[in-house]
This record gives C-alpha cells, sequence and structure tokens, in this order.
C-alpha cells in the first residue's frame, strides 16, 4: 500500500530530543516510504527555566506543555517524548498512540575519573554527585548516606561539561541517553536495578497524537512495540494511583516473563531516609491494573503516609 501526504512530529530542541523525533521519522520512512515527514521543533517552558529544580517549577510536565498544545491545535501531527517525561494523566483530545521498544532502562553512573572510581562503592566519603532526579538522588543516598548531591540540571551535554570541570566528582544519567547520543564510552558503570530502580518508562519513547486522529494512529502502528508498551502500561498504572507530583521520589520499571508481567515499584524520601519497596506480577492483559494494584500494596505499607509527609514538608525530613 501507497502512503503520501505529510506528517509533523514536535520535538524540543536538545540534542537527545532531535535524535528521537529522527528515530521516529526513520522508522515512518521505512514503514512508508513516499510518507512527507517533517520535524518542527518546539521551546518548552522546562527547557527555557534551567535555573531551578524541575520540583520546583511543575515537574517533567513542562516538558510536554507546549508540544500537547500545538497538538490540539493542530499546528503538529504527533510529537515524540521520553516516556519518562510523560506524566501519569494526558490532556482530554490527546493519547499515546505509540510505544518504540525499549533501550536499556538502568542508570549510569559516570565519573570524572573513572580510573580512580570505577563504580558508585568506590567513590570516596563527601563525594559530590550531580543529578537533576529525586528518585537518583533518594536511592543512591539510601545506600550511601554520605555522598552530597549537587542538582544538575541541562542537556546531556551540558552536564558532562560541568562534569569535565570539575563541579562534581560523578553524574547520574540514564544510560540510554548517553548510548542514543554516541556516548556510551562515558557509561562508567550501569548501575543496578536492585541499587537504583528506573523512572516509570524510562528508556521507552512516546508517541503522543490526537486521541481521534486514526490517520495517525494507523501510521505509527507498525513503530509500536508489543513487549514494551505493555511494561510500560504497567509502569504507568502504577504512577497513576500515586498522588505524588514531582516532588516524591518515585521508580517503576516492569518486564515480561513466562506468566506475564513482573513490576517493582519504590516510593522514598528526597532525602533517601525511607523507601518502601514491593513488586507484583499480572496477566499480560491487565497490565495497567496490576500497576495500580501494586501501587495500593505501596500505600498499605506506607507509601501514603510518607507521599504526604513529603508534600507537606517539602524534602520529607
Amino acid at each position: 500500500m501507497s502512503v503520501t501526504g505529510r506528517v509533523r512530529i514536535g520535538t524540543r530542541r536538545s540534542a537527545l530530543a532531535l535524535w528521537q523525533a529522527g528515530h521516529v521519522k526513520a522508522g515512518l520512512g521505512r514503514a512508508w516510504p513516499n510518507l512527507n515527514v517533517e520535524i518542527v521543533k518546539v521551546v518548552t517552558t522546562g527547557d527555557r527555566i534551567r535555573d531551578r529544580p524541575l520540583a520546583s517549577i511543575g515537574g517533567k510536565a513542562l516538558f510536554v506543555k507546549e508540544l500537547e498544545e500545538q497538538l490540539l491545535q493542530g499546528d503538529l501531527d504527533l510529537a515524540v517524548h521520553s516516556m519518562k517525561d510523560v506524566p501519569a494523566v494526558i490532556p482530554d483530545g490527546l493519547d499515546l498512540v505509540a510505544t518504540t521498544r525499549r533501550e536499556d532502562a538502568a542508570d549510569a553512573f559516570v565519573a570524572r575519573a573513572p580510573d580512580l572510581t570505577p563504580g558508585l562503592a568506590a567513590l570516596p566519603e563527601g563525594a559530590l554527585v550531580g543529578t537533576g532526579s529525586l528518585r537518583r538522588a533518594c536511592q543512591i543516598k539510601s545506600w550511601r548516606g554520605d555522598i552530597r548531591i549537587a542538582q544538575i540540571r541541562g542537556n546531556v551535554d551540558t552536564r558532562l561539561r560541568k562534569l569535565d570541570e570539575g563541579r562534581v566528582d560523578a553524574l547520574l544519567l540514564a544510560v540510554a541517553a548517553l548510548n542514543r547520543l554516541g556516548l556510551s564510552h562515558r557509561v562508567t558503570e550501569r548501575v543496578p536495578f536492585e541499587r537504583c530502580l528506573p523512572a516509570v518508562g524510562q528508556g521507552a519513547l512516546a508517541i503522543e497524537a490526537r486521541a481521534n486522529d486514526d490517520r495517525i494512529r494507523d501510521l505509527v502502528a507498525p513503530l509500536n512495540h508489543y513487549e514494551t508498551a505493555i511494561c510500560v502500561e504497567a509502569e504507568r498504572g502504577f504512577l497513576s494511583r500515586l498522588d505524588g507530583g514531582c516532588r516524591v521520589p518515585i521508580a517503576g520499571y516492569a518486564e515480561l516473563y513466562e506468566q506475564g508481567v513482573r513490576l517493582r515499584g519504590l516510593v522514598g524520601r528526597p532525602d533517601g531516609s525511607r523507601i518502601v519497596l514491593h513488586e507484583k506480577c499480572g496477566e499480560v492483559t491487565e497490565a495497567w491494573t496490576t500497576g495500580v494494584a501494586l501501587a495500593e500494596n505501596l500505600l498499605a505499607k506506607g507509601a501514603g503516609e510518607l507521599i504526604g509527609e513529603v508534600l507537606a514538608h517539602g524534602d520529607g525530613s
């Protein structure tokens, strides 16, 4: 079948975001060679405000807000996001119409002097680690309470430059981001999930479009990766039940196994002084409800009180 016409892909302007949009464009090109695919660069609020922690300005939703507005206005046909940046609630009139095959979902430890610090365990007492993620800071601090955290935001190259300039001793970044940018050599250690559980959706890309746009839904169908989509559905079901906003460290990772889907979830204090962790298995056909059920388990184990503390006091202390 020959498909023609134009498709406008909305994306942020960072090198990583452009790689992601290009990846989706290439996939559409392979599926529909005669389709005219255009990449439209959009500056988001999250890109404009870089001098404050995300939690203080509205969270990761600020990386998708303008893209979603342009989708609703009809200026874009689809938008490509890092799945971990997509809030649990999608605006009315929009839908996640495809999920790409997941890259490595782990976090990366990137040391300034990898020969001296080949991993997190080798960091000297009081070392300064840069990250803009409360989730990463929480889990690392729970293990190494002596480590100091420096709030670092910005694109991957900006963070690496600050590391190379000696402003921090190490960074925590997503392995997927470094791999996609051709920077795999900067990964000093792939942090095990047992040490740092990933963000919901980490490593996967979300393709968002208008809910009633069947043309776009059909065009992106070949890009949807079934196994990843099931796992992300479970993770997002988990996230949707936890009303922690952007100020509460929340992590979730699902994987398929012979009997269905296995999901691990975590809620913690930003300073790592308390973490609630649990896992649940369910049928593949009930991925979302499995995620919700896991959240209910964590709430019953004290996550609700923990979330309330963090939201009331700001730092969970």
